[in-house]
């Protein structure tokens, strides 16, 4: 019996809804690595495709967002789980990505595990950072807690394909909101890879949606889009970003816009804040009798 066999190219493609679609319009595009060498043909997404990430995240809004803080972590940990599992697979697919050593590339995806588990850990914590109980003047509680925003477009940082990646995906679902993300347009591979990851984690499908393709064409039909209600900015470019935040305003959609990062320094809470609105609810605090006591 021989020893040579064929060898089997991986088939990358999107994730939408808990699933692995080709892109719509069938396209694909290659993807290279620093020196030029092919990696692996990607989908390109269509309108078509963002349109479906969307229905696909708006379903899955309601389960994610009503879900325990405390349950949400445990997924997230789960997350982190598997990807300790495939740890060699995302060191090989970054350090192509980015042009690193294999050591250099294995420390990235050390430093993208710990990470998530860090926003993992801060679930059911956010809301004592940023709600409570406010002093009112009259016989009333009042109190402040943190809801979710809803659907949200994620442009993925364009250099850092992996921690950067998670840096931006991870405060997002941690705090209810559910996400479509673009991934890196030249490096896409460990985007689509994670794809894999939650797929066979407990993340509800749709929670995340993972597109990949030209940034600038799928853009701004989210940016637009009138069942999206934010955008982190953080893959576009000053002449995209402007063009997209335009786009953004006829809903009013909140917007992260991009700044310099180094996603190597441990995250403080602003992307667990950015997409998240306070809710403020009064409530007679029930005063009884002429003499005032209440309770």
């Amino acid at each position: 019996m021989s020893d040579a066999r064929l060898s089997v190219f991986k088939t990358y493609k999107l994730y939408v809804g808990g699933k692995f679609p080709r892109s719509e319009s069938g396209r694909v595009y290659e993807v290279t690595d620093s020196k030029g060498k092919w990696l692996a043909n990607a989908p390109q997404s269509s309108r078509k495709d963002a349109r479906d990430a969307v229905v696909a995240a708006r379903k899955a809004f309601g389960g994610w967002s009503g879900a325990t803080a405390y349950n949400r972590g445990q997924i997230l940990y789960r997350i982190a789980e598997m990807l300790e599992g495939r740890k060699d697979q995302f060191t090989r697919e970054v350090a192509d990505a980015e042009g690193l050593s294999k050591s250099k590339a294995a420390a990235v995806v050390d430093a993208a595990i710990d990470r998530w588990v860090w926003y993992a850990g801060w679930t059911d914590k956010i809301a004592q950072v940023v709600g409570g109980a406010n002093p009112v003047a009259g016989p009333y509680f009042n109190l402040s807690s943190p809801e979710p925003t809803g659907v949200v477009t994620v442009l993925a940082p364009q250099e850092s394909s992996f921690l950067g990646l998670i840096s931006v995906i991870a405060p997002v679902i941690a705090t209810g909101n559910t996400a479509i993300v673009i991934a890196s347009e030249n490096s896409p591979l460990p985007a689509l890879s994670l794809g894999e990851v939650l797929a066979t984690s407990d993340l509800p499908g749709g929670v995340v949606n993972v597109l990949s393709g030209k940034t600038a064409e799928i853009a701004p039909s989210l940016a637009a889009h009138q069942d999206v209600n934010a955008i982190d900015l953080a893959g576009a470019d000053e002449t995209l970003a402007k063009e997209l935040e335009i786009a953004a305003a006829d809903n009013l959609k909140r917007v992260l816009r991009p700044q310099p990062v180094d996603y190597a320094q441990t995250p403080g809470t602003e992307r667990l804040t950015a997409f998240l609105e306070t809710k403020t609810v009064w409530h007679p605090t029930g005063s009884l009798g002429a003499g005032g006591s209440s309770y």
